[in-house]
């Protein structure tokens, strides 16, 4: 096997681990370089640089050859005719006759053209090409963050699942364990035989919310495959400081002009700038240096007389010739106006986009700031409420046993600490979540994953 293809698949196997838990960096990361809309940005970069190349065969010389061998009729006529791509020219003196006697005429040249000097031209459409790839190459930055936010929202939703699962797997024990004990006391005629029904009732209740959380952890694990294309089975996550309260990212150095959409929108504006230069550019003469050599071969004499059957198969009289060559679009500035001024809109549409990009990301960052404050609020009264939950049904058993209390206490206790014991834990990864929406205002997840290697 070769040597280079060996390492590339010893690389592969160690950048993304198939059967191993991956860690939220490691989802990230792979995201960021994996999803197809990554490399599909890519690609676009790599046609732009193209248009570069291409752009750049101006500054070149054009070299055309011709060759052609004809037969036909000699007569010529005097008299002008405008171009046309019907009736073919002729060259030669005018014959006091019209045969329909035939000739070869053969005819072989090549005609070099360069121009020298273009008043900046080329130069202002190689630009042109250039912000093209510039504003290529931004757009991948933005594919990589939607992919790598994507990657992190479904690393911490499966992590929210689970937590429920947990929740919820400890609700069904009580609820099993409170449905048993019922039906021990039913039995033995201690307890009407409603209860029962109750028990089961919440039993039931139980393995359906646990079922339900079963799922999301499934379908959360489906999302980040997708993102990752992966199986669902190896989208396993790794363990990590997920209910630990993190502290807040400092965000004091964040500058929105650096973020990806905001550079992207720029170098839109970059782009319609380059477009509007390489127009004012167009209004010019073009100088053209050209030479020529060819050699033109026919069966028909001046004199009218012709040759052989073979007369004329082959070029016998040659010519070349050295000329500077000027053009002007005279009439041309009616339409480059017309077109500078579509630039001029389509600029300050772009220059709208980008003031509405920053704006919208500076009210991205306030939400996300104030999800934040909340989020922590919230995450520091949950340990209070799930302690109370638990008191509550531990005093809602114990007076059930002394007869004292009914199931609907015990059953409502029970909910409320299953539910307290999910709130909980997803009160943490809530600011966790915060954290990643925060990061992805700012167009940087580094803080986030920073806090995640810390914790860890």
């Amino acid at each position: 096997m070769n040597k280079l293809l060996v390492i590339s698949i010893a690389m592969t196997a160690l950048a993304l681990p198939s059967c191993a838990q991956l860690t939220l960096e490691q989802a990230v990361s792979q995201a960021m370089n994996q999803y197809p809309g990554v490399r599909a940005s890519l690609e676009q970069v790599s046609a732009a640089a193209a248009g570069i190349n291409l752009a750049r065969t101006s500054y070149l010389p054009r070299v055309d050859f011709a060759a052609q061998v004809n037969r036909g009729t000699h007569n010529n006529v005097f008299g002008l005719l405008l171009p046309q791509p019907v009736i073919s020219s002729i060259s030669g003196p005018v014959l006091r006759t019209n045969s329909l006697d035939n000739v070869w005429g053969t005819a072989v040249g090549v005609l070099v053209s360069w121009e020298p000097f273009d008043f900046g031209l080329r130069r202002a459409n190689v630009e042109a090409a250039q912000s093209a790839r510039d504003r290529a190459s931004s757009t991948v930055a933005v594919s990589r963050l939607q992919a790598g936010v994507g990657a992190a929202d479904a690393f911490l939703t499966i992590h929210a699942a689970q937590q429920t699962v947990i929740a919820a797997r400890a609700g069904v024990e009580r609820a099993r364990t409170l449905s048993e004990s019922v039906n021990v006391l039913v039995k033995n005629e201690l307890r009407p035989g409603a209860e029962a029904s109750r028990a089961k009732a919440e039993l039931a209740l139980a393995q359906t919310q646990l079922i339900q959380a079963e799922q999301a952890v499934e379908v959360g694990r489906a999302a980040l495959a997708q993102l990752l294309g992966v199986p669902p089975a190896d989208a396993d996550v790794a363990r990590g400081p997920w209910l630990e309260l993190p502290r807040e990212p400092d965000t004091t150095a964040a500058n929105l002009s650096r973020h990806p959409l905001a550079v992207a929108q720029n170098a839109a504006v970059d782009e319609v700038k380059a477009r509007e230069k390489a127009l004012d550019r167009s209004y010019f003469p073009r100088f053209n240096l050209q030479g020529t050599t060819f050699a033109r071969g026919t069966g028909i004499q001046p004199d009218g007389s012709t040759g052989g059957a073979a007369s004329g198969l082959g070029p016998n009289i040659q010519n070349w010739a050295v000329a500077m060559s000027v053009t002007f679009p005279a009439l041309d500035l009616p339409s480059l106006r017309a077109r500078k001024e579509v630039e001029h809109f389509h600029e300050r549409a772009e220059a709208a986009r980008y003031a509405q990009i920053v704006q919208d990301l500076t009210g991205e960052i306030e939400k996300a700031k104030a999800e934040l404050r909340g989020a922590e609020r919230i995450a520091q009264n949950t340990p209070v409420q799930l302690e109370a939950a638990r008191a509550t049904e531990q005093q809602a058993a114990a007076r059930y046993k002394a007869g004292l209390a009914t199931i609907v206490e015990v059953a409502e206790a029970e909910r409320i600490l299953t539910q307290s014991e999910i709130d909980d834990a997803l009160a943490k990864l809530s600011v966790w979540r915060a954290i990643l929406h925060l990061t992805a205002a700012l167009g940087d997840l580094e803080p986030l994953l920073a806090l995640a290697r810390q914790g860890s």
